[in-house]
């Protein structure tokens, strides 16, 4: 069994592959590390250029297209290793990039997520949109990042180097598990399919006592956008449905942590979520105003899906963590980059993110 396994779930994307993975095979070199690449039923070329290019990559194909949910619980099922690397295909690495965040691991037994800062390939300097220097979560559950406030994005200068304390959560571009807590946990929740089950995953893992880091000395590049692209009214549907569906199943339990009362936790995150669908019906009218009826039936499904979905949750436990969740801020996110504008990233160091 290795340390690590560096698990990529392939769909559709052998060009990346070809770009991408020399690298990534190079930096695993002498490492107790075993690369796999799972592929979620790809459409092109892509298991035939695995086996015939890198025989030597462990190759698990999957008989479908499971999203980034099912196909990674599925491929991890079939892996044995102290830690699971879930890594894109599309994220360039360099030397010495999976040691800092392995020797986190062993160092801190009460970590259970872990991810390096992730930097654009595209500006090497700057963070990357996905995760940035970590994420963050605000009191509506809009994500944000340390270097990366809605469209802003910041240059890394070491801003961020002294604060591996705890993030919300940290993409699921490049992020490392603790392979018994992910089994513990179930996994990822594959009601998602794609798009934020890894802030879910990361909440989940704190509502179970656990903590979420990043490791500012392990940097990889991203270059983004590599399955769905921005624009998209699926990505857009999926944001909107499973940004509801992580805030009903964690909220109740983080205002618990807090200190408040389960019964009065559970009605304010009720509460709380009927806001954040009125913010989200405001939004879609003004998609109509702008006469963007894609976005807005984008918004409407997402809400009848999460509706749907609502009815099976069970209900809501008492989470076994014992102080506050790490990385949410008590405020609007949005309110905060309107207010502050080019000064937000230092607004937010201030406040101790």
């Amino acid at each position: 069994m290795s340390k690590a396994a560096v698990v990529i779930l392939n769909w559709n994307t052998r060009v990346l592959l070809e770009r991408f993975l020399p690298g990534l095979v190079k930096s695993l070199n002498g490492l107790d590390a075993e690369l796999i690449v799972a592929d979620n039923a790809s459409k092109d070329d892509s298991v035939a250029f695995l086996k015939e290019n890198w025989p030597g990559v462990r190759l698990i194909e999957l008989n479908e297209n499971y999203g980034f949910t099912g196909g990674y619980n599925r491929a991890l099922a079939q892996v044995e290793a102290d830690y699971y690397v879930l890594i894109n295909s599309d994220v360039e690495v360099r030397d010495g990039w999976l040691d800092p965040m392995t020797v986190w691991m062993d160092s801190h037994p009460q970590c259970a997520v872990c991810g390096p800062k992730l930097h654009s390939l595209k500006y090497p300097d700057s963070f990357e949109y996905a995760g940035a220097a970590g994420g963050l979560i605000d009191s509506f559950g809009f994500p944000f990042c340390r270097g990366r406030v809605m469209g802003r994005i910041e240059r890394d200068s070491g801003q961020y180097d002294d604060r591996n304390a705890g993030v919300m959560w940290v993409s699921g571009a490049c992020m490392m598990v603790r392979s018994c807590v992910w089994h513990r946990l179930g996994g990822l929740d594959e009601r998602f399919f794609a798009h934020m089950e890894e802030i879910d995953f990361c909440w989940r893992a704190q509502l179970a006592g656990y903590d979420v880091n990043v490791i500012p000395q392990s940097v990889v590049w991203h270059l983004g956008g590599g399955t769905l692209p921005q624009g998209s009214p699926m990505k857009l549907k999926l944001n909107y449905r499973n940004n509801l569906l992580m805030m009903s199943k964690n909220l109740a339990g983080t205002y618990m942590c807090a200190g408040i009362e389960p019964g009065k936790a559970r009605r304010k995150s009720g509460r709380r979520l009927r806001l954040r669908m009125i913010i989200d019906r405001l939004t879609a009218i003004a998609y109509a105003l702008e006469f963007n009826i894609r976005d807005v039936k984008a918004v409407r499904d997402a809400h009848r899906e999460f509706m749907t979905i609502r009815r099976t949750l069970p209900p809501v436990a008492v989470p076994q963590r014992t102080v506050p969740v790490a990385g949410i801020y008590g405020g609007s996110m949005i309110v905060a980059s309107m207010l502050h504008r080019g000064k937000v990233f230092s607004f937010f160091r201030s406040k101790g993110f």
